[in-house]
């Protein structure tokens, strides 16, 4: 199978020269065919570079683009924080979001000592992002108890090595036991030897040379405690690979190859400045309420949204297309308000979408001939009166993004189908003016309807603040309007703009907006819909503002299977965490579901404190649907955290000949929890459908607990967990059963034939709060014991929930003095030792026997 990854940067020059990037993905499609029984390589990459740089060599972008990047080379997010990661947040089996190389990484050969091979690395990390399993080494967890014995957590069980802490000076000595935990303190480290008898696994230590391949079942060590056994199910990662993953199917069914592949071919391809046509429904239908939120919405869009310096035509469509405005470079004000005041007031006639694709093509060719990497964004309701089904594949393959702003529920589909295949967005709004789903904000966008007081606060704070503008619409009458400043200011209609045709009022901040809680406060006597839209600019140049981006797992659902709604909180890669995260969800038939998303790492979420807010979508309606995502923070102590993520391990040393040679030390990372400060922030995510397979709404069981966690206190067992809902992670449950076992994959294979925990004192509380239960087994536990536990959910259905992570505990006494740890060398050699002493002692007693009978017949 060929694999294609697309590469973005925002620094690669050096990297190309050097030929780096392309000798990583070389040396890395060959490892992947060794890896995948010679049935996988990459044919070809992509490599997309900044629009600044001068080059003849450059093909034009089509649809790539950096946000849409399989991997980034941009700066870290910290200073010295050069680690490859991946960043994945969604179930076991499912694609990542992005790897980032740091250009320190790749251009340092230091840090291939330290990580292994980049080609290694890059396999990796394309298993992350590609298949999406997980690390078999745990930063949090590196050792636990098996039968007894202190192991280091790792796949397989069979890479050997040496257990030792470092010191300040950096000499080795024994690690200690925490009595505690009766587990090594955190400075003891495992040293694998560089020799090994295994070949696997990729996924823990791919820079060991004889590692060539992913974990099987046979070799899978599923006790180990880390996040592919945790978030996997204890599966191996061959198993996920081809049984769970996006390319299960293909990979079934491939036969290896008869030869080895040719090394990948690359492209490099480079976006320049945004060319963009609007291209505006004029037909029959879009007469009344939506040719004014078309206006609306294209105003704003004129105005705030596009870029300085990108090109802009405009084109109308109905029984027949026009050319409003040829492409036209943003360089002022001025030029924004001449296309703004070109803007179609009325509507009439047919709806002939495939003339109005066609004319938005003629205009995108006028600057270079052709279309490639150029945007159409139409703005219509979507009812086509001509075949749009039979001009959309050619549209497809133009090498043109194409989106759509629907106005419509009944909009064709052959829009969603051309904006998932360029790499648009389609995003459907109610006729409802409080819907504010076509005002693309950066700050808030929030709608009322009222006959009295509309009030809210919108936090600026210090990454933004250049060219502020509150942009109120209201639905029948001129309101009466009031902005308060943090200081105090108070600004009235007086200082702002007003435009009767196009019921909005408009203030626009000078200069950069003060850092703080600005206050707003509407009134209307006669009761009708206001929309306000705050948008706002990064203060600074070299400082990137804090952004959220939000996404569906889905953009269509038959009610199989659930819906989960993600948002990302971050600034330049690093995670905002414990803010407060909102999404509204509003259907075509007009319900609207709001719900607080996660960081907790339960229920749909996958990391706690990673900066992805997460929650399951469980009211599914037929038809298509709208989602927002509302992030603040306002006396919160919402905070940046060092990001949590999948990545390549960086190893501390090998063992060579029984001798530990320590690697140089990686670089120090900041994770010092800064404080952000009052914002706000809102985002619009893309438009979903739904279409029931049935004719009910679907049931869906509790959801699975992934962070069941056991101890034993004498005999006394202790379980933790985060409690999942009625639905998913909504509601609350309606009982629990817990089993436990000597054998872990009994447990984990076969449930049911765990030994029963009596749980008729546990009643579940509310999804995501916290349990905990404790009870005592019906036998003594001896010393050394481990015991696996696991959790099913009921709902009040009796639909029952997948089995938890299976959580391990062990008990282990020791005498007065807490040993250190045994290195399997140095247990040789007291096995040794003791067998000569008992040698010694045999022949002692029977040297004194001898003695003494020969003694004793001198004396008969």
């Amino acid at each position: 199978q060929e694999q294609h990854p697309v590469w973005s940067s925002a620094a690669v020059a050096h990297l190309l020269q050097g030929s780096t990037c392309c000798e990583m993905v070389t040396e890395g499609s060959y490892y992947l065919y060794d890896a995948l029984d010679e049935k996988v390589y990459f044919k070809e990459a992509t490599i997309l570079v900044p629009p600044q740089w001068n080059s003849k060599d450059f093909f034009k972008a089509r649809t790539e683009s950096f946000e849409k990047a399989h991997i980034k080379i941009d700066n870290a997010n910290s200073a010295n924080n050069t680690e490859p990661y991946t960043k994945q947040y969604g179930e076991c089996g499912a694609e990542g979001e992005y790897i980032h190389f740091t250009p320190e990484y790749l251009l340092n050969d230091t840090f291939i000592q330290l990580y292994g091979s980049r080609g290694r690395v890059f396999v990796h990390e394309w298993a992350h992002l590609r298949w999406g399993v997980y690390d078999e080494y745990s930063k949090e967890k590196p050792f636990y108890f098996s039968n007894g014995r202190i192991e280091a957590t790792r796949c397989s069980k069979n890479i050997e090595g040496q257990f030792y802490e470092v010191t300040a000076g950096g000499s080795l000595q024994p690690c200690r036991i925490d009595p505690q935990t009766s587990l090594p303190y955190d400075g003891c480290t495992f040293f694998p030897d560089r020799n090994q008898i295994t070949n696997s696994s990729i996924m823990f230590l791919p820079s060991l040379d004889p590692v060539t391949a992913f974990c099987r079942e046979n070799e899978h060590n599923s006790q180990a405690q880390n996040m592919q056994n945790k978030k996997c199910s204890n599966k191996a990662t061959w198993t996920v690979i081809f049984e769970d993953s996006v390319d299960k199917d293909a990979l079934r069914s491939l036969k290896p190859l008869e030869s080895p592949p040719p090394p990948p071919s690359f492209k490099v391809v480079q976006r320049a400045q945004r060319v963009v046509c609007l291209v505006l429904d004029v037909s029959g239908s879009m007469e009344g309420a939506r040719i004014l939120q078309q206006q609306q919405a294209a105003t704003h869009f004129l105005r705030y949204i596009i870029e300085d310096q990108a090109s802009v035509g405009i084109v109308t469509f109905s029984t027949s297309a026009s050319t409003l405005r040829s492409l036209t470079i943003i360089d002022s004000d001025i030029t924004r308000e001449t296309l703004v005041q070109l803007l179609p007031k009325r509507a009439s006639g047919s709806t002939n979408m495939c003339l109005g694709l066609s004319q938005g093509f003629q205009v995108l060719q006028e600057d270079n001939g052709d279309v490639l990497g150029d945007e159409i964004i139409f703005l219509t309701d979507g009812q086509a009166t001509d075949n749009i089904d039979g001009c959309a594949p050619s549209a497809i393959q133009s090498g043109a993004i194409i989106s759509t702003l629907a106005f419509s529920d009944s909009a064709a589909q052959a829009l969603t189908e051309m904006a998932d295949k360029t790499g648009g967005t389609f995003i459907y709004a109610s006729d409802e003016l409080t819907s504010n789903q076509l005002m693309d904000a950066f700050l808030e966008s929030v709608g009322t309807r009222t006959s009295d007081w509309f009030n809210g606060t919108v936090s600026v704070d210090q990454t933004v603040g250049n060219k502020t503008s509150f942009v109120i619409i209201y639905e029948i009458r001129f309101p009466s309007i009031y902005i308060q400043s943090p200081s105090g200011s108070i600004y009235t209609q007086t200082n702002m703009s007003h435009d009767g045709l196009l019921k909005t009022v408009t203030l626009n901040i000078p200069g950069t907006a003060e850092p703080g809680d600005w206050k707003y406060s509407i009134q209307t006597t006669s009761n009708q819909a206001f929309t306000i839209t705050v948008t706002s600019q990064a203060a600074h140049e070299d400082v990137p503002p804090i952004i959220v981006k939000t996404h569906m797992n889905q953009q269509f659902n038959d009610g199989t299977k659930p819906m989960t709604v993600f948002a990302e909180v971050s600034q330049n890669y690093r995670p905002v965490i414990n803010a407060e995260v909102w999404a509204t969800l509003e259907s075509e038939t007009g319900s609207v579901h709001t719900l607080q998303l996660l960081d907790n790492g339960a229920g749909a979420d996958a990391f706690q404190g990673d900066g992805i807010y997460s929650r399951y979508f469980t009211k599914l309606v037929d038809g298509r649907s709208s989602l927002k995502v509302r992030v603040k923070n306002q006396d919160v102590q919402t905070r940046f955290a060092a990001p949590k993520k999948s990545g390549a391990p960086y190893v501390p040393g090998y063992v060579v000949n029984g001798v530990v040679q320590l690697n140089p030390p990686k670089p120090p990372v900041s994770e010092e929890l800064l404080e952000v400060g009052n914002f706000t922030r809102t985002a619009t995510g893309e438009s979903f459908k739904v279409k029931l397979s049935g004719t009910t709404p679907p049931n869906f069981p509790p959801n699975r607990i992934t962070d069941l966690s056991a101890e034993i206190q004498e005999d006394t067992v202790l379980l933790s967990w985060t409690a999942p809902g009625e639905d998913l992670d909504q509601g609350t449950a309606k009982s629990y059963e817990i089993r436990w076992s000597f054998d872990l994959d009994m447990l984990r294979n076969s449930f049911s034939n765990g030994h029963v925990v009596n749980t008729a004192a546990v009643s579940p509380h509310e999804a995501g709060s916290v349990e905990q239960h404790s009870f005592n087994l019906s036998f003594p536990i001896q010393n050394g014991t481990t015991l696996f536990f696991a959790v099913q959910s009921e709902d009040e259905q009796n639909a029952k929930s997948e089995t938890s992570n299976i959580a391990q505990a062990s008990k282990i006494l020791h005498g007065p003095k807490p040993p250190g740890v045994s290195n399997p060398g140095m247990n040789l050699t007291v096995l040794v030792i003791s067998l000569c002493v008992v040698i010694m002692v045999i022949c002692f007693i029977v040297a004194v026997t001898a003695w003494a009978v020969r003694r004793r017949n001198r004396f008969v």
